[in-house]
């Protein structure tokens, strides 16, 4: 993380020193060219990682000319796009004709256990770049972007575009995992018999709660074709014997249980959906159960990836990143009691909640 502080630290250093080399000797002028251009980083770091650019020169390929061959690509095409790269501190150039990896673009190795190569290829690729180039249409309607720039939602794009779904899914396991390491250890589960992950997936969530009590028994309830997909994960991990997997449509009903996980949920849906949800939680859950959102919180002016993740709910789907009295009203709206928050190292927050008995 430091030298990657550092790296975007030259990196502005160098944009600034070009701005003003266009603009004069304003501060300013270097950042705001900075913003302007970010589009060229992104396909940049998106094009470094659709043609492996870690990989092959991990495995020793350093000219242009090698990995042009490899990829079966246009070799003077390649060797502008390592310059490029190098000139934003994805690679070093020995002067002559090769290229090394930085550690910037080791993040982008398949590898890597904590890879960001899922977010690079999804990010910047048609399913999320055309809606975010709508936003000025997003933001004077207030209405998603998704079907006029696709022409179709988000869901039904990744359908017709595997690998962009493939690459999405990578992201969100990714995410996952790393809030989930922490969720098991955060989250007292020693009074709870059944943990449901709502809108679970493949269960990395609740898969983690149950490797850290051994009696816990888990479930995911999310849709039919997904379900397969968190059984075979459980008995990947041997937890087969204590984990069921049920589909169902969570803005009708949920399953009985005592405690509730959302991680993630929340933010896809706008108000009125969001409250569906919890009712049908509050309809189900035991009553010293409790439901337990893992969710960005938004906190006006303070840095993070809320912002950025709030217009893209916008655009994409008319959900919403909120703020922490907008949980708690949510929660109260559908018979719950907000109880605690607990932050974690990653950018979300646990938000804790019991069933009002006044409900």
């Amino acid at each position: 993380m430091k030298g990657t502080l550092v790296m975007n630290k030259v990196d502005g250093m160098k944009a600034n020193l070009a701005a003003r080399h266009l603009y004069g000797d304003r501060e300013d002028y270097g950042k705001m060219h900075e913003m302007i251009s970010a589009f060229s980083i992104s396909q940049i770091v998106h094009t470094a990682a659709v043609y492996s650019l870690a990989e092959h020169l991990a495995d020793g390929l350093a000219t242009p000319a090698e990995i042009a061959a490899a990829e079966s690509i246009n070799f003077d095409a390649t060797f502008r796009l390592m310059s490029a790269c190098a000139s934003v501190g994805l690679m070093s150039y020995d002067g002559l004709d090769k290229f090394s990896a930085t550690p910037l673009l080791k993040t982008l190795h398949k590898d890597d256990p904590n890879s960001m190569r899922g977010a690079a290829l999804v990010l910047p690729a048609p399913g999320h770049w055309q809606p975010w180039g709508r936003l000025t249409d997003a933001i004077r309607t207030g209405e998603p972007q998704a079907a006029a720039a696709l022409g179709r939602g988000l869901w039904e794009y990744f359908a017709d575009t595997p690998g962009e779904a493939k690459a999405f899914t990578q992201t969100m396991k990714a995410m996952t995992a790393s809030v989930s390491r922490e969720a098991a250890t955060l989250i007292d589960t020693q009074a709870a018999r059944m943990a449901v992950d709502i809108g679970g997936a493949s269960g990395t969530l609740v898969h983690a709660l149950m490797g850290a009590n051994p009696s816990l028994q888990g479930m995911v309830f999310d849709l039919p074709h997904v379900v397969s997909d968190a059984i075979k994960a459980a008995e990947a991990l041997g937890f087969q014997d204590r984990f069921s997997a049920v589909s169902g449509d969570f803005l009708v009903s949920a399953p009985s249980a005592d405690l509730y996980l959302l991680k993630n949920v929340l933010i896809d849906w706008p108000d009125d959906a969001c409250i569906s949800i919890l009712k049908n939680c509050r309809r189900a859950i035991d009553p010293n159960g409790r439901l337990i959102l893992i969710d960005l919180v938004s906190e006006i002016g303070a840095p993070g990836i809320a912002p950025m993740a709030d217009l893209t709910m916008l655009i994409l789907f008319g959900g919403k990143v909120r703020r922490l009295e907008e949980f708690a009203a949510l929660l109260t709206a559908a018979g719950f009691r907000f109880a605690k928050t607990t932050p974690t190292s990653t950018p979300f927050t646990l938000i804790e909640a019991i069933p009002d008995s006044a409900s």
